[in-house]
This record gives C-alpha cells, structure tokens and sequence, in this order.
C-alpha cells in the first residue's frame, strides 16, 4: 500500500476509482479527483503547502510534485498527464495538459489547457504557456501551435491509457 501521512492534522484525499501503486507517497494537503493514478516512486508533497488535482490525473513513475512554503500552491486540472521523472513545483496546469519525462515546471508558472510541455524542457519561474502550445528547450519556449489531432492523439491517449493500466493493477487477472 501507498504510504499515505497526516501531517499537521491534515490527510490526503482521494476520489473514486484512484490507483496508488505501493511504493508512491502522498503527504498532508492533497485533494485528488477520480479516476487518478500515482505510480511508482512518484511523491506529492503537500507538506508546506496545498496539492489541488482535478479528475483523471496521471502522475508516472518518480514524479515529483510539491510547492513553496507560505508562496506557491500546486493546482492540477483534469486529464493531466505528468510523465515519468517530471517535477511539477508550485504551478498550476490547467486540463488537457501532457507533461513530458524529466521535464522541470517551477513556482507561478501557468500551463494553459490543451497544452504539452516536451520531454527534459524547464520552464523557469513565471512562464506563462499560453493554451494550445508545445513548450520545449532549456529555458522552454513555445515552438509552434498544437494541432486537434495532438490533443486527442496524444493529450488524451496518454490519460486514457494511464486509466486503463491503473485498472489492471486494480484487477490483474
């Protein structure tokens, strides 16, 4: 089982149908939607301040998301896809939003919905990624318009399938 901990007289919660693989760990001020799923070795640190995700959220392996003491909140929309190794710190990602692996989102940055956010790119603090946008590079900057076949064959596939793996670990046979 997930290692799930009240902190300061505050525990995580959950919506229906989540799935949390056994070595993830979600701590103190986390709210999570349905149909959510944290994998493994992925860490939501809602220690020193709060964790707001909406539904169908995917959180993939060794994912970091945390926030900034007394500053910064972390605030997720639905159908948010945080790939393996990304650290989301701070931020607000609005629906519709693939993150891509080892990719860095620091404090008061804004990711429009319908947007994704490359594989390793950085956005430093502040950026605001403007909806409907693919984000790359070190520091990331908007390198063209998403089309619709993106968002249904990438933004959505992603979260679709993430909510069809967390149901065979629900039911493995």
């Amino acid at each position: 089982m997930a290692l799930i901990k009240t902190l300061r007289g505050i525990t995580p919660q959950f919506g229906k149908n989540c799935f949390l693989a056994e070595n993830s760990t979600i701590v103190g001020d986390v709210v999570m939607g349905d149909d959510c799923s944290i994998w493994f070795n992925a860490v939501l640190r809602g220690d020193v301040n709060s964790i707001r995700m909406g539904n169908k959220v995917n959180v993939q392996d060794g994912a970091v998301i945390h926030c900034t003491y007394q500053k910064t909140k972390t605030i997720i929309g639905n159908n948010v896809s945080i790939g393996h190794h990304a650290i989301v710190h701070g931020c607000t990602l609005h629906d519709n939003v693939l993150v891509g692996m080892g990719a860095i989102i620091m404090d008061n940055c804004i990711i429009g919905s319908n947007s994704i956010i490359a594989a390793g790119a950085v956005l430093t603090e502040n950026t605001v990624v403007e909806p409907g946008s693919i984000y790359a590079g070190i520091p990331a900057k908007k390198i063209k318009s998403i089309s619709p076949e993106l968002i249904s064959g990438e933004i959505n596939r992603v979260a679709g399938n993430y909510v069809m793996y967390a149901g065979w670990y629900k039911d493995p046979e």
